[in-house]
């Protein structure tokens, strides 16, 4: 994922937070929201406290950064905020990346594009 890819600074989590609109599935959150700019954004939280250690935390974004690789096109028309809401282990990984991709296809349908 390139630099323009990525969601950085409080202020642009903050705008998504405040803004965007929440899917829930078990353990996961994703915030989407329409943006003007040439390609969408994506920030992942993923607490210390809810996935202890960092090799874990690590191998789940890296997950979820395959997950919206594979449907970047239609990506580009949303800043997303991808968060870890519930403690998991390290064994439920898979299934916590599968529910993100879920998730991913269900918001492909379900958001009207940004105005330009």
């Amino acid at each position: 994922m390139t630099r323009r890819h990525r969601l950085r600074g409080a202020a642009a989590f903050a705008a998504v937070f405040r803004g965007g609109r929440r899917f829930e599935a078990g353990r996961l959150q994703l915030l989407a929201m329409p943006t003007l700019a040439a390609s969408g954004r994506v920030g992942y939280v993923i607490g210390k406290k809810l996935l202890g250690r960092a090799v874990d935390r690590n191998r789940l974004k890296r997950m979820l950064r395959e997950a919206i690789r594979r449907r970047r096109p239609a990506m580009n028309a949303f800043d997303l905020i991808i968060r870890l809401r519930e403690p998991c282990a390290a064994a439920e990984l898979a299934a916590v990346a599968a529910a993100a991709e879920k998730l991913l296809d269900g918001i492909l349908g379900g958001l009207p594009p940004p105005r330009r």
